[in-house]
């Protein structure tokens, strides 16, 4: 049986690779990607990487041939990828794919506020409805991804946020890779929906705790509607309309947060791998080591 992972070049895509390749030998594996040149080191081991972009959707029915499973990693486009998505599942039923697996978002249903839930609920829906088996892993936020608020927040002795009193358990990307990784190579899961989170939900005070911790001063919590949270991600770079839009983003997700649309906090890290979700303490470690200002 042949396996495929799209947006290989990707961090997900790429460990998700890794994984897979400790268990199946190369040539049973293939990793779509606009950029085969950076996946030299994959095609040197034998794997087939193929190039396959979203925004061009002939190139995905000939990335697709030959496998039968494949992962679909959510690509990055989020004005154009419910329709790139579609053209993805489409492609790879006409390819011969029987499976798919979709990296997606918690809880994506309208009303979420999300700006990257749209997307992610027209591909599930899309996926579902495409006659092909189908499996859906709904991603927390990564813990990853924190490390730069934390910085920021210990270098100004302030937390300042607009997620009210939600909660996140955030999972790390090398838990959502695993994950990935044994629903790829493992029979079964078809129909099967996973949220996918660390085990414990932090607050906003929470992480400024957590944050003070690790940097070894206390970190003060600021809570601000969306506009000023916003204007404080924007500073004075007022005309950056690139800078807007992304905390815009922020700012959707901080509502997401704020109304209850990230609250989940399973155990399926530890179901589905056999190791238990690494912690947002561990993941933020390199913080502690940092010499004190």
């Amino acid at each position: 049986m042949r396996l495929a992972i799209t947006g290989g070049s990707g961090q997900l895509a790429r460990r998700t690779a890794e994984l897979v390749l400790e268990t199946v030998a190369p040539e049973d594996l293939i990793v779509a990607t606009r950029t085969p040149a950076a996946l030299a080191a994959l095609t040197a081991r034998g794997v087939t990487v193929r190039a396959a972009d979203f925004a061009a959707p002939e190139s995905l029915r000939g990335a697709f041939a030959g496998a039968e499973r494949l992962l679909l990693v959510s690509a990055t486009d989020l004005a154009h990828r419910s329709a790139q998505h579609r053209a993805a599942i489409a492609a790879a039923k006409a390819a011969g794919v029987r499976h798919v697996i979709y990296t997606s978002g918690l809880k994506p249903e309208p009303p979420n506020p999300a700006v990257v839930a749209p997307s992610h609920y027209a591909t599930e829906q899309a996926l579902t409805q495409s006659g092909l088996d189908w499996t859906i892993l709904r991603n927390s936020l990564y813990a990853d991804y924190q490390l730069a608020e934390a910085t920021q927040a210990i270098a100004s002795g302030a937390l300042v946020h607009n997620r009210g009193h939600g909660k996140v358990a955030y999972v790390t990307r090398e838990d959502c890779a695993r994950v990935a990784a044994t629903v790829l190579l493992a029979a079964g899961h078809g129909g099967a929906c996973y949220d996918v989170t660390g085990s414990e939900p932090y607050s906003a005070a929470d992480l400024a705790a957590l944050y003070g911790q690790l940097g070894g001063q206390a970190v003060a919590v600021h809570a601000v509607d969306d506009e000023d949270f916003i204007a404080t991600l924007v500073g004075n770079a007022t005309g950056d309309d690139h800078l807007r839009y992304g905390a815009e983003l922020v700012a959707s997700l901080g509502r997401s947060i704020r109304e209850g649309y990230m609250d989940a906090c399973t155990d399926t890290v530890a179901k589905l791998t056999g190791r238990p979700a690494r912690s947002l303490r561990s993941a933020l470690e390199p913080l502690g080591t940092r010499p004190r200002r």
